[in-house]
């Protein structure tokens, strides 16, 4: 019973790390790449759907982003979609292709940019004490159920600890990565 929950805690755990690593992907440093447009959402036929299912994305230089649309009709509301978003993008439309050139970054829009990824590293954080919170309460309903042993439940309790600090780590870890490589110019 135990075990499984821990397993089961652990599951959530990655999961939570990895929604830390795609928000961070979608955070802009100094190169353009098409992960910072994956939360853009497109009207498309009057249905919300996600920029990467409507077009390929090549990128030429270090700044510049070349989006072409599968669906020529779909190019107006792509280029709509990339204005309203909050990526810092002013796309040009040349009938063809929407070419989109990222702004140099200024050293105010990388510290924003760096008090943004802490706040989303310390959700994933809350994410992961929650999920923990909710595993210990697991356990301590099986010991007091008597479904575990006490001795089970403190081995159990420490194991999750463990798991818990490593997840947590992982989260510094990337935080850490993501700040030097928005403040390296």
């Amino acid at each position: 019973m135990i075990d499984e929950t821990l397993q089961e805690a652990t599951q959530k755990m990655d999961k939570a790390v990895e929604a830390a690593k795609e928000d961070f992907a979608t955070i802009r440093t100094g190169r353009a790449n098409a992960s910072l447009f994956s939360k853009v959402m497109v009207n498309y036929y009057g249905a919300p759907t996600p920029l990467q299912q409507l077009a390929s994305f090549q990128n030429p230089e270090a700044r510049t982003l070349l989006i072409t649309p599968f669906d020529r009709a779909a190019l107006n509301d792509i280029e709509r979609a990339l204005r309203d978003s909050d990526v810092g993008a002013n796309p040009s439309n040349d009938g063809n292709i929407i070419r989109v050139v990222l702004p140099e970054l200024t050293e105010e829009r990388r510290k924003e940019y760096v008090k943004l990824v802490k706040t989303k590293a310390e959700d994933a954080k809350i994410a992961i004490r929650n999920i923990r919170r909710k595993a210990k309460d697991g356990i301590d309903k099986s010991v007091k159920d008597g479904d575990a042993g006490e001795d089970e439940g403190a081995r159990g309790e420490k194991e999750l600890d463990q798991r818990t600090k490593s997840h947590t780590d992982m989260i510094d870890e990337l935080l850490k990565r993501k700040e030097t490589e928005l403040l390296e110019v």
